[in-house]
């Protein structure tokens, strides 16, 4: 959990670190213990207006490959630097023509213990079809908790940022300087 300052530095920095003419603007950064996710437009490819749907995916999916050829190297290179400043993979994006696509990503292995009732959810999500594994089903339970807690995540993410704040100015932190004779 980083603070919104810490968040604003990071999106900061990227804007800056990123050549100018990679995307045409820079959407989204995400940040979590393991991943840096950086996410940027890039310009829908020019069709007629009634160009039919396959033709509009394909040309959608043939502009964001050509984006991810063409900037490997400089994407990489801004990789290395943001990895060895602030301790995390970068993990790459786009959005195009109202499409979101990831290049790459961190998959973290999380631990966890489940009972039975637990397991047994996932394994009917297999068994459904919804999931190939348990970990692909808890995945999916993940997102779909996601998607209808929004607002309350956000509120909670809120609440952790000001704890944040608290905590530093707890004890252990540096106390302001003592004013000097004739200060106040």
């Amino acid at each position: 959990m980083i603070t919104n300052e810490q968040r604003e530095k990071l999106r900061g920095w990227f804007a800056g670190r990123l050549p100018d003419d990679l995307f045409e603007e820079l959407t989204e950064i995400t940040v979590d213990r393991e991943e840096i996710t950086v996410i940027g437009r890039i310009p829908a490819p020019r069709l007629t207006g009634d160009a039919p749907a396959t033709e509009q995916e394909a040309a959608l999916e043939g502009r964001v490959q050509e984006f991810r050829e063409r900037t490997r190297e400089d994407r990489m290179a801004v990789a290395r630097d943001a990895e060895h400043r602030f301790g995390r993979k970068v993990s790459w994006g786009v959005e195009c023509g109202g499409r979101r696509t990831l290049f790459t990503h961190v998959a973290a292995p999380v631990m966890t213990r489940l009972r039975q009732p637990e397991r047994q959810v996932l394994d009917t999500l297999i068994a459904g079809g919804v999931a190939r594994s348990r970990s692909d089903a808890l995945a999916w339970c993940v997102r779909l908790v996601q998607r209808h807690t929004d607002d309350w995540l956000a509120e909670l993410r809120e609440s952790l940022e000001h704890v944040q704040r608290v905590r530093a100015q707890g004890p252990d932190s540096e106390p302001d300087p003592a004013p000097q004779a004739g200060e106040e």
